[in-house]
């Protein structure tokens, strides 16, 4: 019984995560969350950026590590690996980006505040997301049956999650190189820029196109989708950020988020 009820807990916040993703477009149409670029007043008390982005992305680590093991699958190769890729990426969102952030920033000026409210929607994301991907992989996968097409397809997933993630860190990098020379923001320029304005979101959108093709899990696919959903919009609004404060200077043929498309 005890059992039952833990796996219908895991089907709600499944079905939730789902649910998540619509409702995430549709608020997005009309509010830009207030943070980086688009940082405004009126959402009370904030937080130092790289302060914030480690709160926020810290379930990602701690929770996962406390989850993992109770699983009846935590010794399994095939999960040990899905899950090694999941965590590689939120160390760095965890520690070291906040890190690179924070002494980018001190060199010029300090990054402008997070709120604290969005740090706290986040944070929330976060357990949500934690407790799902570590579930799903540890306990709920089935991975009997494991032969060589699924390693094949883990490995094809496993390209594109390193080159999403190549992308993603890269462009962020030349993100902090920019806002690290001062005066005030400028157009990035070269690379994948020409094709997007955000390559940082469309980077960390491939890594999770990747790894769920690797991880072939429904809390996984959500997790993409769900990743989608939230960048998406905001990779839209960055991009009309742009055209509006640099004019005909701006590019026109840079898509938001995928190229040639969106």
């Amino acid at each position: 019984m005890e059992e039952l009820e833990v796996a219908d807990l895991f089907s709600i916040a499944l079905f939730s995560f789902y649910a998540l993703c619509p409702v995430s477009v549709a608020a997005l149409q009309f509010l830009t969350a207030p943070y980086g670029k688009h940082v405004r007043p009126g959402w009370g008390p904030s937080l130092p950026a790289p302060l914030a982005w480690f709160l926020m992305e810290s379930p990602t680590l701690w929770l996962t590590l406390l989850l993992y093991p109770r699983g009846r699958h935590r010794s399994h190769p095939f999960a040990l690996a899905v899950l090694s890729l999941y965590l590689l990426h939120y160390v760095h969102r965890t520690i070291v980006y906040p890190l690179r952030l924070h002494f980018s920033s001190s060199s010029s000026k300090k990054a402008a505040g997070f709120p604290l409210l969005i740090a706290l929607f986040g944070f929330a994301f976060n357990l949500l997301n934690a407790y799902l991907q570590s579930r799903s992989i540890s306990h709920y996968a089935d991975y009997t049956g494991h032969q060589a097409q699924a390693w094949l397809r883990a490995a094809a997933g496993a390209v594109v999650f390193f080159w999403g993630m190549a992308i993603n860190i890269t462009s962020d990098s030349a993100l902090m190189r920019l806002k690290a020379e001062g005066g005030g923001y400028k157009i990035p320029r070269g690379g994948w820029f020409e094709l997007v304005s955000c390559p940082n979101y469309m980077g960390e959108m491939m890594e999770w196109l990747g790894w769920a093709v690797m991880a072939w899990l429904p809390a996984a696919m959500g997790f993409f989708l769900y990743t989608c959903s939230n960048l998406g919009p905001r990779a839209r609004a960055n991009l009309q950020w742009y055209r509006d404060k640099f004019g005909d200077a701006y590019p026109k043929s840079r898509k938001a988020f995928v190229p040639f498309i969106y």
